[in-house]
């Protein structure tokens, strides 16, 4: 979870956090118009960038499993599939954490208000969505 929080701030800081979401664009044609061009050139990049970002920070039997794969999204869905069940778990500890925080008396709000902050933030990095009706 700490792995995906970090990686996420660094590719959106770095503007390369699109590719996860983004399908490969299609080799444009040579009479492509320019910006077609930059955007197909633009996506590669990034996602050289966002693999490069992952596979560093990777421990190296990750990082011989993974350096195969073409894109960042290959990676990030393949590394859902080994670990989902322990994020499913993380986020269900987040909602409950949550759920039953209680204020104590003559505590800090401002303590109080980081905490809740943090359980929302782990639930954000994992997927979860907080609605109305949870």
């Amino acid at each position: 979870m700490e792995w995906k929080q970090n990686l996420d701030i660094v590719l959106t800081v770095e503007e390369y956090k699109f590719v996860l979401t983004t399908p490969r664009p299609a080799v444009p044609a040579a009479n492509a118009a320019q910006a077609l061009r930059d955007a197909h050139r633009r996506w590669h990049k990034a996602n050289e960038m966002a693999k490069c970002y992952m596979l560093a920070s990777m421990s190296s039997v990750l990082k011989h499993q993974h350096s195969a794969m073409k894109t960042a999204a290959e990676i990030m869905t393949n590394l859902t599939n080994l670990f989902g069940s322990q994020n499913r778990t993380a986020k269900s500890q987040a909602f409950q954490s949550i759920m039953t925080k209680t204020m104590k008396e003559a505590s800090s709000v401002r303590q109080h208000v980081l905490e809740m902050m943090s359980h929302l933030n782990q639930i954000e990095v994992l997927g979860g969505t907080i609605d109305p009706e949870s």
